[in-house]
């Protein structure tokens, strides 16, 4: 089985990372995307992330009917603050037939530099980037295990989305309809 997992803090997952998803199943030998909710980016401050079981769950309201997108809760379990290398490791001993790759966009590309043992991912997984709007070419946009993947470039962010919600504006399409009567209901990002 071949599995690409998408990191990321989903606060809260909306449709640029489903339609991103989606294209990577699309363009790739992947079978599946794992969603995995990261309940705290290293290189990102906490301040503003609601509790991950509620944006874990709002992943799972997103996905659901789509059997080749899966929410994983995988990084709750391990130390604080989880770092990717961390991750793929647990991951690669607990499905020891699965074969895991890297969803990112390129912006996320040319930090890569500063993940902890970014040789290693270099090594030993392959990446599937997406594009990204004005985003400077990279060291590593050669690289064997660089693959690029054509996907619709939506401008469209989190911060957006809590940003309207904060405002009491309609984030309507802007998120799968579950997840914004959730959001309302659970009264987040006010």
């Amino acid at each position: 089985m071949n599995v690409g997992l998408y990191f990321g803090s989903f606060n809260p997952i909306h449709t640029g990372h489903l339609i991103l998803a989606q294209s990577a199943i699309n363009s790739t030998e992947l079978d599946q995307v794992w969603f995995v909710v990261s309940p705290q980016n290293p290189l990102k401050q906490k301040k503003n992330l609601i509790p991950e079981y509620d944006r874990l769950r709002m992943v799972e309201m997103a996905i659901e009917g789509n059997d080749r997108l899966l929410a994983s809760n995988v990084e709750f379990s391990l130390p604080k603050p989880s770092y990717t290398i961390d991750t793929l490791t647990h991951l690669r001993d607990k499905y020891r037939s699965y074969q895991f790759s890297i969803i990112m966009g390129q912006d996320n590309l040319q930090y890569l530099h500063k993940w902890k043992n970014y040789e290693a991912l270099l090594k030993h997984y392959l990446l599937f980037v997406y594009p990204r709007v004005e985003c400077p070419p990279t060291e590593f946009d050669d690289h064997p295990h660089v693959k690029m993947f054509e996907a619709p470039l939506l401008n469209i962010s989190a911060t957006y989305i809590r940003e309207q919600v904060k405002s009491g504006k309609s984030i309507r399409y802007m998120v799968p309809q579950d997840v914004e009567d959730y959001i309302f209901k659970e009264h987040l990002f006010r």
